[in-house]
């Protein structure tokens, strides 16, 4: 069976994104388990390399066919052409710009089936849209160029696995956001995704919205008028769901084995406990894309950016669960 391909973007280059990369393709075992590309500056990586303090070598190569995987080496489509002294952790409309452009190409190789997941550094929203893109994050981004309706973030860390129906929008518009045809849709992209990782019957727990899941209606009635109708269609359409349940202990119930995701209701309610549970080896994956994309669970750092003090875990992680997805994509298809 052939190795899946995976591209791995820089995200902002003036951020920790280049060194992260530079510190996991300088580590022989990527080599060995992952057949990977990276979409990104070829001269911001070499600095990345001398600020991390490896002698990675640096392949400019114009596609992920000409890619050679020598050890010792990481292969760069290099689509952008920076400067070597582009200011560490400083917002530039340059780095947000080249930073959509690593992802859209990325993106379009996905979509041509030349490679078979994507695995993102982090990007800045403040650089992005000093570029003139304004969109809240990498999610968002995806969604419109692989013109994705129904889609979601799932963090994965250690045994834990969150999937949100909404993220990157104010506390107030979550909570109108918080509709039953949204909590179905979720569901079931929590489903789907945990099917495809592997999962004969995934349990599926819904964490309500107000504390304690609103008791009854003493705490507000979004649990009972939205999101428990949505578990019971869910639950008749033959996926194990559960829920709504107190937001305050469904997170500590699946972390200790007796659920296998979470759907959280906004943002903070799952990030907080994915991160307190293993925030340099967290992973963010996007669920409903018609290819695989993982991330790294946090930023880019500006205040060590170019200091080499950047853990590379969370993108070693995120490149690892790709090519996990990727593989047992391929060996579906190949039966």
């Amino acid at each position: 069976m052939s190795h899946p391909l995976v591209a791995v973007t820089m995200g902002d280059p003036a951020g920790i994104g280049p060194e992260i990369i530079a510190r996991v393709f300088a580590d022989p075992a990527v080599h060995r388990e992952n057949r990977a590309v990276v979409v990104g500056d070829a001269r911001i990586l070499e600095r990345a390399a001398e600020v991390v303090g490896t002698d990675l070598r640096i392949n400019a190569v114009s596609g992920p066919e000409e890619a050679a995987f020598e050890p010792g080496s990481v292969d760069v489509i290099s689509p952008t052409r920076l400067p070597r002294d582009l200011p560490f952790g400083e917002l530039d409309a340059r780095a947000g710009a080249a930073a959509f452009e690593y992802l859209r190409l990325a993106t379009e190789l996905a979509l041509e089936g030349r490679v078979r997941a994507i695995a993102t550094a982090p990007l800045n929203k403040e650089a992005l849209h000093l570029a003139g893109h304004r969109y809240p994050g990498h999610t968002e981004i995806l969604a419109e160029l692989t013109s994705t309706r129904d889609y979601a973030m799932m963090l994965v860390a250690d045994n834990l696995r969150v999937i949100h129906a909404s993220t990157h929008v104010s506390l107030r518009e979550a909570i109108e956001r918080v509709r039953e045809e949204r909590e179905l849709a979720v569901i079931r992209l929590a489903h789907e995704a945990l099917l495809r990782l592997g999962f004969n019957r995934p349990r599926v727990a819904v964490a309500g919205l107000n504390p304690h899941a609103g008791e009854s209606g003493l705490f507000g009635s979004e649990d009972a008028e939205h999101i428990a109708p949505a578990v019971d269609r869910a639950r008749q359409e033959g996926i194990e769901a559960s829920g709504p349940w107190p937001p305050d202990t469904v997170f500590m119930r699946a972390a200790r084995g007796e659920f296998d995701i979470v759907v959280a209701q906004y943002h903070d309610q799952g990030h907080i406990p994915v991160k307190l549970s293993g925030f340099d080896a967290g992973v963010n994956v996007t669920v409903g894309l018609p290819f695989f994309r993982t991330s790294v669970d946090h930023g880019t750092a500006f205040d060590i950016a170019g200091t080499g003090k950047a853990s590379p875990s969370s993108l070693r992680a995120a490149l690892n669960l790709a090519r996990s997805l990727a593989f047992s994509e391929l060996r579906s298809e190949e039966g």
